[in-house]
C-alpha cells in the first residue's frame, strides 16, 4: 500500500492513514509518499514495513551509517541534525498535550550534543552464527523489533575510546576460546575517555572467570575494572576496584558496575547546571538520586540535602560521593522514592525528580502535593509517562493543580535516535 506521512511519533515511527486505520513506518519524514509492507496488523492499526520512498522529503539525507535501517540503534539517521532537534521538540510538545492536556505555548529550550561520537556507554551483543553453520562470533546491537544480531564493524555514536574498545573486543572474540560463551558486553569510558569499566554475562561460563578477564586484560590495556557474570550459577566475579572515577561540574564521582550514569559525556555539566541553578535554601530531596550526581551539586547550595536511591548498588556509590564531596550535611537513603516519602513530613525547598521510564508512582506524587515543596524539577526520559505525571502536578485549565510549569528544557541526550531528556521545572502557585 501507499501512504502520505503526516507527522512523526514518539518511538521513531511516522504516522499516516489508509482506509481508516492508523499506520505507523520507521524510517521516514513527513510529507513523504511511501510503499509499505504491512509487517502487522491489529484491530485499529497497522504496523509497516518501508519498501520504498515514492516521493521524498526535500530533508531526507544519506545515512552516513551503512547498518541503519537494520540496526536498531538509531531511528533518524535519514534526516539532518537540526531537523531531528525540531521534530523532537515537535513530539514533546504535541504528547504533553495529548497524554496530560498540558497546553504549553512557552518556548522549549534545546540543548544540542555534537551528533556523533558521543557516547561514553553502550552495551554489545555477541552472537555465534546464527544460520547454525560453524564461524566466528559477532558482535554488535539487536537488528530493529527483533533479538537477531546485526553485527557491525564499527559505531559512529561511540566515543573514541569506545570504539577503540569495541574494534580491540571484535578481533578478541574471534580468536579467543575464553570468550565464547559471552552474550553480553557493556563498556562504560571515564570522563577523560580513557579508562573503561567492563561488564559481562554470560548464560553459563565456559571458562573460568579468572581467564576470561586475564585474557581481556592483556588485550584491552585501558579497562580499569572487570565484573563477570555467570547467570545459570547467579554469580559475580569482580577484578579490579569495582568502579571508576567520572569527573563532572569540577567533582569526581565514584560510578560503579551497576550504577546508572548520564551517557552523553558532552551534555552532563549542562545538565547539571540547568537541574541545580539558582535553587538555594534550607533543604532539598533528589529522588531517584542514582550515584549522586545532582545531589552532591545540590549539597553546595541548601542547608540539609537528602539523596534517594532504590538500586543497592548505585546507593552506595552515592553514600561515598557525598561522603567525598563535603557539603552541607548531606545524607542518603537505600529507599524507594515512594517508602521514603510515605513517612518524610517536613516541607522541602526543592525536590527533584529523575525517573526511570515509567515515571513516579501515584502515591509519590500524591504525597509530594501533600508536602508541597516550593519547587519540583522533573527530569525525564519518556514524554509520555512525564505527560501523565505533570497532569498530575499541573492539572488542567479548568482544574489546576498546585504547581505552575517555569520553563521547560529538552537535553539532547541521544542524537540520531528519537529518545530524549526532558528537564520541567515546576513553581509551586501562590
Amino acid at each position: 500500500m501507499e501512504v502520505r506521512i503526516e507527522k512523526l511519533v514518539y518511538g521513531g515511527d511516522g504516522l499516516a492513514h489508509y482506509d481508516g486505520q492508523t499506520v505507523f513506518v520507521p524510517l521516514v519524514l513527513p510529507g513523504e509518499l511511501v510503499r509499505i509492507e504491512p509487517a502487522a496488523r491489529k484491530k485499529k492499526f497497522i504496523r509497516g514495513r518501508l519498501e520504498q520512498v515514492v516521493e521524498a522529503s526535500p530533508e531526507r539525507v544519506a545515512a552516513p551509517c551503512p547498518y541503519f535501517g537494520r540496526c536498531g540503534g538509531c531511528q533518524y539517521q535519514h534526516m539532518p541534525y537540526e531537523a531531528q532537534l525540531r521534530y523532537k521538540t515537535e513530539i514533546l510538545r504535541e504528547t504533553l498535550r495529548r497524554i496530560g492536556r498540558i497546553q504549553w505555548a512557552g518556548p522549549i529550550e534545546t540543548h544540542s550534543s555534537p551528533p556523533f561520537g558521543y557516547r561514553n556507554r553502550a552495551q554489545w551483543k555477541l552472537r555465534g552464527k546464527q544460520d547454525g553453520t560453524a564461524g566466528p562470533t559477532g558482535i554488535g546491537y539487536f537488528e530493529a523489533g527483533s533479538t537477531r544480531l546485526c553485527a557491525v564493524d564499527e559505531c559512529a555514536i561511540l566515543s573514541p575510546r569506545l570504539a577503540e574498545i569495541f574494534a580491540q573486543l571484535r578481533a578478541l572474540v574471534a580468536q579467543s576460546k575464553a570468550l565464547s560463551a559471552i552474550d553480553e558486553v557493556e563498556a562504560f569510558a571515564d570522563s577523560d575517555d580513557e579508562k573503561i569499566l567492563l561488564n559481562l554475562s554470560a548464560e553459563r561460563l565456559s571458562d573460568s572467570p579468572e581467564s576470561i578477564a586475564a585474557a581481556l586484560r592483556e588485550s584491552l590495556p585501558n579497562v580499569e575494572s572487570i565484573l563477570i557474570q555467570d547467570r545459570r550459577a547467579d554469580k559475580f566475579e569482580l577484578f579490579g576496584p569495582g568502579y571508576l572515577s567520572y569527573s563532572a561540574g569540577g567533582v569526581p564521582y565514584r560510578v560503579g558496575h551497576l550504577s546508572f550514569f548520564q551517557v552523553n559525556r558532552f551534555l552532563i555539566e549542562a545538565l547539571m547546571e540547568a537541574v541545580v541553578s539558582g535553587g538555594r535554601g534550607r533543604l532539598a530531596l533528589d529522588l531517584f538520586a542514582g550515584v549522586g550526581l545532582f545531589t552532591v551539586a545540590l549539597a553546595k547550595q541548601f542547608d540539609r540535602v537528602i539523596g534517594v536511591e532504590s538500586n543497592l548498588a548505585a546507593a552506595a556509590d552515592l553514600e561515598a560521593n557525598l561522603q567525598e564531596s563535603g557539603g552541607a550535611s548531606p545524607a542518603r537513603r537505600h529507599s524507594t522514592a515512594e517508602a521514603f516519602l510515605s513517612h518524610w513530613q517536613e516541607t522541602p525547598d526543592l525536590v527533584v525528580l529523575d525517573p526511570p521510564r515509567a515515571g513516579v508512582e501515584p502515591e509519590a506524587l500524591a504525597r509530594l502535593k501533600k508536602l508541597v515543596p516550593s519547587h519540583i524539577y522533573y527530569l525525564s526520559c519518556d514524554p509520555a509517562t512525564l505527560g501523565r505525571d505533570l497532569a498530575v502536578l499541573v492539572g488542567t485549565e479548568d482544574r489546576p493543580g498546585p504547581y505552575g510549569i517555569e520553563d521547560i528544557n529538552l537535553f539532547d541526550i541521544f542524537p540520531q535516535t528519537y529518545h530524549m531528556e526532558v528537564l520541567v521545572r515546576l513553581k509551586r502557585r501562590t
